[in-house]
């Protein structure tokens, strides 16, 4: 065998070996590695440009005497009080300050979450990097001319970039089976909900207030025996007021609404299926370059497993994307604050004043079932393999071309509706010369 060939056969041992010890051959992300380097980039989330901004003297904001800086980094944000939910469960970096009289409050909009604890030590604040995904910061709790904006360096990921966030930097929102102090009981489990959850194993550890007819969940109330039949989900049920135990005056908002929290379930994941999608293609095409020059192939070429991971990783997201196994509500939902109708309202709508943020709440979340997160900037900064892979699918989905398994519940108006609204007003679909050519 000439040099030059045991050189390049030395190369690519090389190289199976790098990829192997990142895990990358079984899909997994090592996200401090290229062509990802999380901590490593500068963010460009909503977060970051507030930090600058007050950084520049351009944004001041106030401090508050009863709540410190939350009120004021929300407005900034551009996040709404309504949206509040309270999670006594101890689940949290806080968690010596948490307990069922003094829950955390966690408030978001599309892209942005806050978390605030009574007699906390900070503002905990996250938003949605439109390349990296989740970004984790701090505000500490103290007055001074004007806060300072901290990124985390790596605490939040023990619980924001595993499993349950997709093996991303992301969210997730735990049901777990609380004790009387707000412990969870780790004996019986812990689950990460989403839309597809089954109602009755949703929200252990948090506070709900809201009515939901016949449904029952596991809010409200704690483990009174050892397993999770012990749970009174009936005492939990169709709450409109906090329990006496919590403080109410000591929240911006009086409730924990039923609403915000099942939307709140919906986005997490949403966003890092969305990351999921994003770091597994750019992943998956720096490893492919590599190859190609190892082995001499053109610039570009795409194998067939590099093919299968992208499109897999879309399939995944657009399942979730149009609500696939999606557990039907079979009772009114109602929340306690003005939440829904803020959410409802600020929508893009096409012309007959249709948005994918229309709720439904009787029979499923949305009335088209389609994820308002579409619009979202990280849906959008999504790698162009991918991007053009999601919408050439979505379009096969909703003109009824693709009617298999995972798409079947979408009726044919659900999917005729989808598809008015999106090439109305998303800039992916807007009917416009440049796409009919």
């Amino acid at each position: 065998m000439s040099q030059y060939r045991l050189r390049k056969k030395g190369r690519l041992v090389l190289l199976l070996a790098a990829l192997a010890s990142q895990g990358s051959l079984v899909g997994q992300v090592d996200i401090d590695r290229e062509p990802i380097n999380y901590s490593s980039r500068e963010p460009s989330d909503r977060i970051y440009e507030l930090s600058k901004r007050i950084a520049e003297g351009a944004v001041r904001l106030e401090w508050d005497e009863k709540h410190g800086w939350l009120p004021a980094l929300l407005k900034a944000l551009g996040v709404p009080r309504s949206s509040q939910t309270l999670v006594f469960s101890k689940t949290s970096l806080q968690f010596r300050h948490i307990d069922p009289s003094r829950p955390r409050a966690l408030y978001f909009n599309d892209d942005t979450y806050v978390g605030w604890v009574l007699y906390g030590d900070n503002v905990e604040l996250a938003a949605v990097d439109r390349e990296y995904g989740a970004m984790f910061y701090t505000v500490e709790q103290a007055r001074t001319e004007q806060p300072e904006i901290k990124r985390d360096r790596g605490e939040c990921m023990s619980c924001h970039a595993n499993p349950r966030t997709q093996r991303v930097p992301g969210f997730l929102v735990r049901s777990v089976i609380p004790l009387s102090d707000g412990q969870p009981d780790f004996r019986l489990g812990t689950l990460t909900t989403d839309h597809r959850t089954e109602f009755r194993d949703r929200f252990g550890g948090w506070y709900v207030t809201g009515s939901h007819g016949k449904m029952r969940h596991r809010g409200n109330v704690f483990l009174q025996g050892d397993s999770d039949d012990s749970i009174d989900r009936e005492a939990g049920a169709n709450l409109m007021r906090l329990p006496p135990r919590v403080r109410a005056d000591a929240y911006l908002e009086p409730g924990s609404d039923l609403v915000a929290l099942m939307l709140l379930e919906h986005q997490t994941q949403m966003h890092n299926l969305v990351t999921r999608a994003s770091y597994t293609t750019r992943q998956s095409l720096h490893q492919q370059e590599a190859m190609n020059e190892i082995l001499d192939r053109p610039t570009g070429y795409r194998s067939e497993s590099v093919t299968r991971r992208i499109h897999r990783a879309a399939e995944e997201l657009l399942k979730y994307l149009f609500f696939y196994d999606e557990y039907p509500i079979s009772s009114e939902i109602k929340g306690s604050s003005s939440f829904a109708v803020e959410f409802s309202s600020n929508a893009t709508r096409d012309s007959k004043g249709r948005s994918l943020k229309d709720l439904d709440l009787e029979r499923r979340l949305f009335r088209y079932p389609c994820s308002y997160l579409v619009y979202s900037e990280s849906f959008l900064s999504l790698p162009e393999p991918v991007l053009t892979l999601i919408k050439s699918r979505m379009v096969e989905i909703l003109s009824g071309e693709d009617r298999s398994e995972p798409f079947s519940h979408l009726f044919s108006e659900d999917r005729q509706d989808i598809l008015t609204i999106l090439s109305e007003t998303h800039r992916l679909f807007r009917k416009t010369d440049e796409n009919t050519r």
